[in-house]
């Protein structure tokens, strides 16, 4: 079973950190556990894409998830979950509000109504 399996099996983001050989500190995890998956997975993502995978044997792709995980937990030891903004919910409570649209009554439908 090659590496990206067996992180795909995992459970935890610790499970990670662990499997990966990544030291941590538990109160930074537990706050942002999600983001640092998420992000992770967005620099994985990318290494893909540009095919750094290709050709690589097991134990080089392993330094390579080592790295993007070490890189994500990085990101939100010095900034925030809520400064990343990796999550819609996030994204969405800065996004400019589109106004509700005005009340529209067309005169045709006041055709029958009688002035005083």
């Amino acid at each position: 079973m090659g590496v990206l399996d067996e992180l795909s099996r995992l459970s935890s983001a610790e499970d990670f950190f662990v499997f990966l050989e990544v030291p941590f500190e538990a109160a930074v995890v537990r706050v942002a556990r999600l983001h640092i998956l998420r992000r992770m997975g967005q620099y994985l993502r990318g290494s893909e894409v540009e095919g750094a995978f290709t050709g690589l044997d097991e134990g080089e792709i392993r330094t390579l998830c080592r790295g993007h995980l070490e890189q994500a937990y990085q990101d939100f030891v010095a900034s925030t979950p809520i400064a990343e903004r990796l999550f819609k919910v996030h994204r969405d409570a800065v996004a400019p509000k589109q106004p509700a649209p005005k009340p529209f009554v067309p005169l045709a439908v006041l055709d029958g109504a009688k002035g005083p």
